[in-house]
């Protein structure tokens, strides 16, 4: 029995903060993640022996995490899906005018410290907002580092719907990101201009 503790401590310290990032995002709130991330390691614990190949170790893991947010989500009142358009991230064009994509300049902005901060919160709400289909595959990917196969085995996609969600994904999140920015600079101007 000793034995059987002491490798639920190692597999606990193993994933255990990588779990909960992963369901704090998914799920949006802290307590829903605590309970869904603890649920989860024991269910994972549990049925270990159903294993088949150890190397699919992580993605199984959290093909579980997924599951077990989404019937946390089911018993919660989260907006429902919605399915992100290519076409709402496309800046407008006018006629005869060539279609550029403007994007704010990232790289010379004041108080660094702050803004990373400011940008982790930012990038945070940006992620939390995206639908969840949208939101687990950019989590797998993006935060976990997974290959497309391994996020298509968790979550049960094909990689083609991997691929074209992670796009949607970050385009949102970039779109997110921009808006932001272009905010934070003009207020960032419009303080110069009064001092």
């Amino acid at each position: 029995m000793a034995r059987k503790e002491g490798a639920f401590d190692r597999f606990v310290d193993t994933y255990h903060v990588r779990l909960f990032q992963y369901i704090y995002l998914m799920c949006g709130h802290r307590e829903d993640a605590e309970e869904t991330s603890q649920e989860t390691l024991l269910q994972v614990f549990k049925s270990l022996d159903q294993l088949r190949d150890p190397a699919r170790l992580k993605s199984w893991v959290f093909r579980i995490a997924k599951n077990a947010c989404l019937m946390k989500r089911r018993k919660s009142v989260f907006a429902p899906n919605r399915e992100l358009s290519l076409d709402d991230y496309m800046p407008a064009r006018r006629a005869g005018e060539e279609q550029k994509i403007e994007i704010a300049d990232w790289s010379h902005l004041p108080e660094d410290d702050l803004l990373r901060s400011e940008l982790s919160v930012a990038l945070r709400r940006a992620i939390a907002e995206l639908p969840e289909i949208y939101r687990s595959v950019l989590l797998l990917r993006d935060v976990e580092g997974m290959r497309s196969d391994q996020t298509a085995e968790v979550l049960e996609l094909s990689i083609d719907t991997v691929k074209q969600r992670l796009h949607r994904a970050r385009l949102a999140v970039r779109a997110t990101l921009d808006e932001y920015l272009r905010k934070k600079e003009a207020s960032d101007d419009g303080t110069r201009l009064n001092a």
